[in-house]
Parts: structure tokens; C-alpha cells; sequence
């Protein structure tokens, strides 16, 4: 057989990221997908892959699905970029299927997803046998992690069903035997396992990309949903890579295919450079409408909520969000409420436009209220308080449970409503000290309503208490639009000041 050769690009959640630019200020950045467009080089031998999670996740995508009736702009931008083929990530499914539906119906790209089934039990996006132009047969399969089910409000589902992705997998590589010269799964998932000592590093079934290595034997493995840079490593015989988030950079995978042999190749090539003008002005005016959008005065602070380094607001509180959680229990009635903060975590300006909300707050969660146990409360704290390691020097850090495979500051809690403290230098799970409401003691048997946000009360991040508890109340109403609507009621807002809790390194010594 004589030598053949695939070039792949790959791109994976973009989170609405295409114009150089994080919406904080009016700095060009080097991410978004025209940073990375600009350097794709397709040919007939050439396939260009998207892992999901393109539609949520920006101002721009908060502001297309608020003031359009659909996502088709998402998909002329893809189509512009020149993609072949997309799988689902689990943000797609953020503004239900009929908005879903409206960007993959105008999308040219092929949407594979195995373990997406109609309600009759059939697979909706199948997957595909691509021949490129030197007659390379190149098998693409599409998964995306079933967590879907766990994470996403039921009606957004409406008509589909997310199964567990390695049999569906497996079912789609049996197919291809003999149909294909080489086969690739996009999956929209990361890795359980380091990849370096096989350690475990996750016992939920979020991330089954090690697995899928292990037990099946794509050719190649297209990963994402972890926001990891992977630039390609062999793992049991598949070549695995991961692109990065928010078009930081993308893969550059090359295959070459002789004799039944296969030699892949790959590098992970960072987002920079000019972009086309062409597409910068065909989709100026959709830019510039969610750049004025976004300067909208929605309300003012009686002073301005700043960010810190994550330990540090972990350790000493944060006004954002204790904010946050003001928000919540205002909306909800609620005695107690928690919350977490984004990875890289934007804060308040004393007057603040809509950009600020939806930067400070990017998720498209719910609320939900539950009725919880003093019981059920300590041991959600105590998971907060695995955050806290002390290294070798005595000195506070983040455990590398919070770091590692995926860094995970947005699965640190913090909780109002009860004053509580932290005593770090204690073995995990005995790590909770203090805990009064109203001046009392927690007791187990205790009673609490709480207003949690709709990806925390799924038991998502390491809270799995939560799904025992009963569901007081739902708030379907998305929490930046729950924030947008507390500043429309309080146009001038008064800040709380109240410290709900300490952290110990050592009782009685202050951590920081």
C-alpha cells in the first residue's frame, strides 16, 4: 500500500471564544478561534474536528442565545473555518435542543455522537466513513460524556438520550472493521487516570478517555471537556491528544498510513498571529452588538468586589462570593446558601454593566433548593475543606485533588447562613471545627433549607450527599440573569460584610 497521509486539526470547547478577545477590556488576546483559523492549511487530505462545547460559555454566547432567535451565526462561523466534523460537548445542551438544533441544521460539518439516541432507541448522529481525496478511508466516531444526564435540566434533553459512551463506542468501531484505513473518536471527555503513572485519578465516570484507550483500539483519540493542553502521546496503541479551552491553541495532528501501519504525530500550536480580516468583518456586527449589549448599566456597588488568588480567597473569604450567595438566598428564601467561583474568577467594578455579571458569573446554572441535615451540611463542608493542603514547608496551598488532572478551584464551596471554621492541620473528613447558626450549635439532626446552584445540587464535584436530599424548589431562571434581576430590583446595592468563616492551620493560628 502505498503511503497516505491525514492531516487533522482539532479544536474543543471554544466556549463562544472566536474573536481574540476575553470581554474584560478591549485588549486583543491570543485565543478564540480567528487566532487559530488563521493557520489552518486544508487541503483534500485534510479533516478539521471541533470536541464540543461551542455554543456557552462567553459574553457572545450569552448574547446570541438573549437576543437571537437561534445559533445559526455559531455555525456560519464554523462553516467559514472550514470544519468537517463536530461532536457534542455537555455546555451545547445549555439552551435546550431547539436552539441545539438550530446550529447543527445550519452547520455543514458532519455532528457524529454515538451515544446521543432519538427516543426510538436509534443513534441520531451516526457515525462516518470519510475518503479523502488520496483515498484514504478515515472512520470518525463521535461520544460525549453521559455526566449530560447528571448535569443538564431534563427538558433541555427533550427527545434524546445520552447512554454510556464506551459500549456505544465500541459498537461503532465493530462497524467500521473493514470500512476504514484509520479510525478516530472525538470525545467529548477527558482522562481518569495520569497519563504518565497510571495513577486514579477520578473514580466518577466524568472522564473515561483512559479506559476508552485501554479497552478499545481507536487509531487516534480526540479528547476536551478538561480544558487541558495533551499536544499527543501513544496509550495502549492509540494516539491521544487534548486541545485547550476558549481557542488558546489547537492540535496539529498529522497520520501517515502505509502497509497497514500507522505513524502518527502532533503538536499543540498556540493561538496568535493576525486574524483573516474577511471573517472579522463578516461577523462584525455580530460582535459589536454583544460588545454594546455588554456596556449596559445594570446597577452599582457601594464599593467595587475584587478578585485575589483563589488560596487566598479559599482562605480569607470573598466578597464576590459571598455576594453570590446574597443573590441566592434573596431569590430563593433560603436559610443557608453556597457557592463557588469560577477558575479564573473576574470581580465587580462599583458601577457595573451586564459584561461584568456574565464575566464574573459564565455558568448557565439554576437554583435549587434543598432541605438538608446538619450532618448532610458538615460533610459538604468537609469535601470544601479537602481544598486546603500544607506543603512541605508548613505553608497553605491547594491539594492536588483540586490541581490535577483538571484544575478545580470552582469545586471549593463557599457557604452563608452559618459561621463556621476550618482546622487544616486535621485528617480529611474531621476538618470541620465550628459550626453555629444563629449562635448555636449545629446539631446532625438539624434542619436547613440551602440554594445551591443546579450543578452542585447533582452531587457534581465531589458533593454526593446533596442527591439524597429533598428538592424544596427549583429556580429555572439562570443565575446571571437571577443577579441581572437582583440589581434591576436594588439598582444601589449595600454590601454585607459579615465573615462567615476561618481557616486553621494549626487551632487558634491563622492560615495566611
Amino acid at each position: 500500500m502505498e503511503e497516505k497521509t491525514l492531516q487533522i486539526y482539532f479544536t474543543s470547547d471554544l466556549h463562544a471564544f472566536i474573536y481574540p478577545t476575553d470581554y474584560r477590556s478591549a485588549e486583543e488576546r491570543e485565543l478564540g478561534l480567528f487566532k487559530c483559523a488563521n493557520r489552518f492549511q486544508k487541503d483534500g487530505n485534510t479533516l478539521i474536528i471541533d470536541g464540543g462545547d461551542v455554543l456557552q460559555g462567553s459574553p457572545l454566547g450569552a448574547f446570541c442565545h438573549d437576543s437571537q432567535e437561534d445559533a445559526g451565526s455559531f455555525a456560519q462561523i464554523m462553516n467559514c473555518c472550514g470544519y468537517d466534523y463536530v461532536t457534542l460537548g455537555n455546555h451545547d445542551f445549555n439552551y435546550g435542543m431547539a436552539y441545539l438544533d438550530s446550529y447543527l441544521d445550519a452547520l455543514e460539518a458532519r455532528c457524529v455522537c454515538q451515544n446521543a439516541l432519538r427516543s426510538d432507541g436509534t443513534v441520531r448522529f451516526p457515525s462516518r466513513v470519510h475518503v479523502l481525496e488520496n483515498g484514504l478511508r478515515v472512520g470518525v466516531v463521535g461520544i460525549v460524556t453521559d455526566h449530560v444526564n447528571v448535569w443538564e435540566r431534563p427538558e433541555h434533553l427533550t427527545g434524546l438520550t445520552i447512554t454510556d459512551p464506551i459500549p456505544a463506542a465500541r459498537a461503532a468501531l465493530e462497524a467500521l472493521r473493514g470500512q476504514a484505513d484509520l479510525t478516530v473518536c472525538v470525545y467529548h471527555g477527558g482522562f481518569e487516570r495520569d497519563l504518565a503513572t497510571g495513577r486514579i485519578l477520578s473514580a466518577s465516570s466524568e472522564n473515561i478517555a483512559y479506559r476508552l484507550c485501554q479497552e478499545l483500539d481507536f487509531d487516534i483519540l480526540l479528547t476536551g471537556h478538561q480544558h487541558m493542553c495533551i499536544p499527543g502521546q501513544s496509550l495502549f496503541g492509540t494516539f491521544a491528544v487534548q486541545a485547550p479551552d476558549s481557542g488558546r491553541a489547537f492540535i496539529s495532528l498529522k497520520a501517515l498510513v502505509a502497509d497497514g501501519h500507522i505513524v502518527c504525530n502532533s503538536q499543540a500550536i498556540p493561538a496568535g498571529g493576525d486574524c483573516d480580516p474577511i471573517l472579522l468583518d463578516r461577523f462584525g456586527n455580530l460582535e459589536q452588538g454583544a460588545q454594546t449589549w455588554l456596556d449596559t448599566v445594570v446597577g452599582r456597588l457601594d464599593r467595587p468586589l475584587l478578585p485575589a488568588p483563589p488560596l487566598i480567597m479559599a482562605a480569607e473569604g470573598s466578597d464576590i462570593a459571598d455576594f453570590f450567595n446574597e443573590v441566592q438566598m434573596s431569590c430563593s428564601g433560603a436559610q443557608l446558601a453556597a457557592t463557588s467561583l469560577a477558575n479564573e474568577i473576574a470581580g465587580f467594578p462599583q458601577t457595573v454593566r451586564r459584561r461584568d455579571v456574565l464575566t464574573a458569573y459564565p455558568y448557565t446554572n439554576t437554583l435549587t433548593v434543598l432541605r438538608v441535615t446538619g450532618s448532610v451540611l458538615r460533610r459538604a463542608m468537609e469535601r470544601s475543606a479537602e481544598y486546603f493542603a500544607v506543603d512541605e514547608e508548613g505553608r497553605l496551598c491547594v491539594a492536588d485533588a483540586f490541581l490535577k488532572p483538571k484544575v478545580e478551584h470552582y469545586n471549593y464551596d463557599y457557604f452563608s447562613g452559618v459561621n463556621y471554621a476550618f482546622d487544616i492541620s486535621r485528617p480529611e473528613g474531621q476538618r470541620v471545627v465550628e459550626l453555629t447558626y444563629q449562635g448555636e450549635t449545629v446539631k446532625d439532626e438539624d434542619e436547613f433549607t440551602i440554594c445551591l446552584n443546579s450543578y452542585r445540587a447533582s452531587g457534581a464535584g465531589g458533593y454526593p450527599e446533596y442527591t439524597q436530599c429533598q428538592v424544596v424548589r427549583e429556580i429555572n431562571i439562570e443565575m446571571s440573569d437571577l443577579i441581572l434581576d437582583f440589581f434591576k430590583n436594588t439598582p444601589e446595592v449595600s454590601l454585607k460584610t459579615h465573615r462567615w468563616f476561618s481557616v486553621y492551620t494549626s487551632p487558634g493560628i491563622g492560615a495566611l
